[in-house]
């Protein structure tokens, strides 16, 4: 019979070309079954991947003696069920296993963000005197005020602007594309980037590519990380976490928060409420005489 690590190529081109997966997603759902093959291997290597449910509790276990966080155990899982129903689907296994159990409980720590005058204070330090100061302007300018993810960032043509209305048309998560919106603040960022920005790093390696690299290439998501550290002790998903955060502060609707987010369910968008609550407490115990402690 067929090993079962034999189907991963034709699973990963699965997930590629019918579920429309991030490439992303596809290295981690790749490292992810590797793994779970190792320990196959390691310590049932009969099974040939026919695993039950009881090995697949091992598998768990083993992980969480590694000490790895529930959302990364959870993670792991969702591809284990993801590539067992495929290879139902193939015929090539009659019961997925996978599918009966559970998912840890994942904690859900409330997500870092900026204060409003961090945000502008971060904004701000980039030098727009220079190529890349304007570059850098017009990227955080952009993550902020358009709430994008990295890698939609870094995915963005020229083609996609429509700067006259302040929009940008994205590929969110599985593929599905909408449109951001961004202020006034961030289109001057991105008009001055490409009238005197770009075509100074422009190179015939650029392509259609909005935001390039020393080298005139498409910058990548850790160049971005890269760069939004450096005026910043942050990360560039922080930026989205601000944006929400401070919609939601304004009286932002919680749908329509998550329609600039581009989540496909609210329970994701959820997280925000909790965290404009949390400041809400906050403010409470240190302003009001009965919230104080010894009161």
């Amino acid at each position: 019979m067929r090993p079962i690590r034999g189907y991963l190529p034709a699973f990963l081109g699965y997930l590629q070309g019918e579920r429309g997966a991030s490439p992303h997603t596809i290295a981690a759902y790749e490292r992810d079954l590797n793994q779970f093959f190792d320990f196959i291997d390691q310590w049932f290597p009969e099974t040939d991947g026919m695993v039950d449910v009881q090995l697949l509790r091992w598998y768990l276990a083993s992980l969480w003696r590694k000490g790895l966080a529930r959302a990364t155990i959870s993670r792991k899982l969702a591809a284990l069920r993801s590539f067992y129903r495929y290879l139902a689907r193939m015929g090539a296994v009659s019961s997925p296993a996978a599918l009966d159990l559970a998912t840890p409980k994942r904690d859900r720590p409330l997500p870092k963000f900026l204060e409003k005058d961090e945000a502008e204070a971060l904004l701000n330090g980039p030098n727009e005197t220079t190529p890349l100061g304007m570059r850098d302007r017009a990227i955080l300018e952009t993550l902020y005020g358009g709430g994008l993810r990295v890698g939609e960032l870094v995915d963005l043509n020229l083609t996609d602007l429509n700067l006259a209305r302040g929009q940008l048309r994205v590929m969110g998560k599985g593929r599905r594309e909408r449109i951001c919106l961004v202020g006034r603040r961030a289109v001057n960022a991105l008009q001055l980037y490409l009238t005197e920005g770009r075509p100074k790093l422009k190179s015939p390696r650029s392509g259609d590519a909005l935001f390039l690299n020393c080298q005139g290439g498409r910058l990548t998501a850790r160049g971005v990380q890269m760069i939004v550290r450096k005026y910043g002790d942050v990360s560039p998903h922080a930026l989205r976490h601000s944006f929400a955060t401070h919609l939601l502060e304004g009286g932002a609707d919680l749908r329509a928060v998550q329609e600039l987010l581009g989540h496909a369910s609210l329970s994701t968008t959820q997280i925000y409420t909790h965290v404009t609550a949390e400041r809400l407490r906050s403010v409470y115990e240190r302003c009001h005489p009965r919230a104080k402690k010894g009161e």
